[in-house]
């Protein structure tokens, strides 16, 4: 009751300002709930590799982290990792232990742009898939696409190396990769604009992707935005993916934003899974906001993490928000049309990624609030501080609150964003970023660029004979909650 005052009383006072809304009295958006007894801890376990927080210019950021085997993955826009203390160099591609203490490992590969993705085939560890937006691999000559041996850090023969333009997606499914991106060719091939799906062998087009992607978002005042492909999500049964970019039609129908594909038959499908949320517009700077999305475990949900500032026509101070911009969404995984099941508004902050498993659907971004549905760039009423990151519960997309019930559950620095998550059987590992010397995450410092959240083990379980690990983790077991 106390709380639902404090909404109508902060709702009055901005009306009063000027501030409109959409009846005098304001709901609650609910109410968040307590945090539950699973999921991943709140606080990471420490000794990550990391950016330096001391020098942020130019920006250093992790745009994918990926597991292989033992090892972890990463790759984005940078060229020195610290760990333990030490400096290291690494341009733009790393990997490292994924248990505690977390050891670099030697390999090394000069690649002279950002590295957008990676990617394994069949568990095959020993070769990497990498896409980006670069043209050189250890001084020999590539474009936007690469096979790398994660042994000698070497070009790996006979795969080819061509993209017209920045590759932004590959992911290995079966004994294909499918990739992604602005390009028109890859490796000699036009038949198969923007989504491709290749030999990992020779690297050429195998004809399983043929969808003609075409078409880019048009409205009164819109940035200019070219068609592309950007992400994509497998589901957990790898029969049916999720891609999101800039276009308006995908395998002869209408798409926006986002479109499923079913990948069991001889050909890649478009689904019939599809929702008219999409259809509506963000501000006109940022047309193209769907930029990540996961799956339930069981597969049977979708969330969809979004940027886009406000929708496009919402007037300044008009309030609740409506469409899907800088929201959390879920929306069920039927192969028909479908309706958000539910929307949790950041306020205009952006979100740019997102995972989930049993208990939780974790969003990342570079938000300050959570189910915010009427503030914009300020906290209004029933909202919550949720920074940098925040846990929902799946089936009613409200908000994990820590002890206090003033705010979310987990946090991290905000920085440009989270740009990755990625859920393995031991937790959740973020990807980041060290604009403004962003550092923290769970209020632990120097873990800008990669933070990892474990699952709720025993001290004893935990990997690693690091007495630091065991008391940090001893301590989440008495309070895990910010205090």
């Amino acid at each position: 009751m106390q709380r639902y005052l404090i909404a109508l009383v902060a709702g009055i006072a901005l009306m009063a300002s000027g501030v409109s809304v959409a009846r005098a009295e304001i709901p609650m958006n609910g109410s968040g709930v307590p945090a539950p007894g699973t999921g991943v801890w709140p606080r990471p376990v420490a000794g990550t590799p990391h950016f330096s927080v001391k020098d942020s210019n130019p920006i250093e950021q992790i745009r994918q982290l990926v597991q292989c085997g033992e090892t972890m993955y990463a790759v984005g826009s940078f060229s020195r990792i610290v760990h333990r203390g030490v400096t290291r160099t690494r341009q733009n591609v790393f990997s490292f232990g994924d248990t505690w203490p977390f050891k670099l490992t030697k390999w090394r590969p000069k690649v002279n742009g950002e590295v957008n993705s990676i990617t394994f085939v069949h568990g095959n560890c020993s070769h990497a898939y990498i896409g980006g937006s670069f043209t050189s691999v250890n001084g020999t000559h590539v474009k936007n696409l690469a096979e790398i041996s994660t042994i000698t850090g070497g070009l790996v023969p006979g795969f080819a190396h061509h993209a017209s333009a920045p590759v932004e997606t590959l992911l290995a499914v079966g004994d294909r990769i499918l990739a992604g991106g602005y390009y028109t060719r890859i490796n000699g091939s036009t038949a198969n604009p923007y989504m491709t799906g290749l030999n990992p062998t020779t690297g050429r087009d195998d004809g399983f992707v043929h969808l003609d992607i075409s078409g880019h978002y048009q409205f009164p005042g819109v940035a200019y935005n070219g068609t592309k492909v950007y992400n994509q999500a497998l589901s957990h049964n790898g029969e049916r993916d999720l891609v999101m970019g800039d276009f308006t039609r995908a395998g002869g129908l209408r798409r926006q934003q986002i479109f499923m594909l079913y990948l069991g038959g001889s050909q890649a499908k478009v689904t019939g899974w599809y929702s008219r949320a999409f259809a509506g517009h963000c501000k006109e700077t940022e047309p193209f906001y769907a930029r990540a999305a996961s799956w339930s475990p069981g597969d049977g949900r979708i969330y969809v993490a979004t940027t886009g500032g406000k929708a496009y026509g919402l007037q300044h101070g008009q309030f609740p928000l409506t469409g899907l911009c800088d929201a959390a969404v879920a929306f069920p995984a039927t192969q028909t049309r479908v309706k958000p099941l539910w929307i949790n508004y950041t306020g205009c902050d952006s979100l740019y990624s997102t995972a989930a498993d049993a208990s939780t659907a974790y969003f990342g971004g570079h938000e300050r609030w959570s189910m915010n549905t009427y503030g914009c760039s300020f906290q209004g009423p029933g909202a919550y501080n949720a920074v940098g990151m925040e846990g929902l519960a799946p089936k009613s997309g409200k908000l994990y609150l820590d002890k206090t019930n003033g705010a979310g559950y987990y946090e991290r620095s905000r920085g440009v964003g989270a740009d990755d998550m990625l859920i393995t059987k031991a937790g959740l590992w973020i990807a980041s970023d060290n604009e403004g010397n962003s550092q923290t995450c769970g209020f632990v410092s120097h873990l800008s660029g990669i933070c990892f959240l474990p699952y709720r083990h025993e001290p004893s379980q935990l990997d690693g004979p690091s007495a630091g690990v065991r008391e940090l983790t001893s301590g989440l077991r008495k309070d895990p909650d910010r205090k």
